[in-house]
């Protein structure tokens, strides 16, 4: 298992007539995610330009922990509530360099 620190920084881009289903299925993941092994933080933002826009920014311990997390039924639960009402969604995974 790796011990890298793995940064996330999750888009989403609600479509406008659905943006508060997505909201609301979105802050559904925030106490179960911080609750998992390796999650240091999961913050969710939402753009103050465009509200449709929403950011998950995380820090998980290492990469394999977020792996986890990402196989998890909470997760795939979110991916079928919101089928269909997101236009956008992108996940970057990075590396703190300084």
């Amino acid at each position: 298992m790796s011990n890298q620190k793995l940064t996330i920084v999750a888009r989403i881009l609600a479509k406008e007539e659905f943006r508060e289903d997505v909201k609301a299925e979105l802050l559904k993941l925030i106490d179960v995610t911080r609750a998992e092994e390796g999650c240091i933080n999961y913050d969710l933002h939402q753009d103050n330009e465009n509200p449709n826009q929403f950011l998950f920014f995380e820090n998980w311990e290492n990469r394999d922990l977020w792996q986890v997390h990402m196989n998890n039924p909470h997760l795939a639960e979110y991916l079928k509530a919101t089928e269909g009402k997101v236009e956008e969604f992108v996940v970057h995974e990075m590396t703190h360099i300084a």
